[in-house]
């Protein structure tokens, strides 16, 4: 069970690093408009849906408490993408612009957990870990 979590979390981290390629392609694409951030929306939807089944398969695997707890942080974090989008939009204008900002700070902060959580579960997963030595 361990090593399919540290599996999930790989394709976590996988999609948080293609959600940085996806943003970029849409604001560099020659005419930005809505329709060129679409993939970038539709991924931000999965990755909230992976990060909940890590979440669920942490629990299950019965990792240290951080490491669950972590992958619900991402979670929520990816939840607050489309709250922070929601506002800037409605914002408008420099305001608006202002709020998009921590859409990529939180984005970082999104890739920077996911990571930590690959590093862990791979720790976890290891034959011979003790789980206290792994957190």
């Amino acid at each position: 069970m361990r090593k399919f979590l540290t599996a999930l979390a790989a394709l976590l981290m996988l999609a948080v690093v293609a959600q940085f390629f996806l943003a970029a392609s849409g604001a560099f694409d020659p005419a930005p408009n809505d329709e060129s951030f679409q993939p970038h929306r539709a991924l931000g939807g999965g990755v909230v849906l992976i990060a909940l089944v890590v979440t669920v398969v942490a629990a299950t695997a019965r990792v240290p408490g951080r490491l669950i707890g972590m992958s619900g942080l991402v979670a929520g974090l990816a939840v607050l993408q489309f709250v922070i989008a929601a506002i800037a939009t409605a914002l408008d204008g420099t305001p608006g612009g202002l709020v998009f900002g921590l859409h990529a700070v939180n984005g970082l902060a999104i890739m920077a957990a996911s990571g930590r959580i690959v590093r862990q579960a791979g720790q976890l997963s290891r034959p011979g870990t003790p789980a206290r030595q792994a957190s």
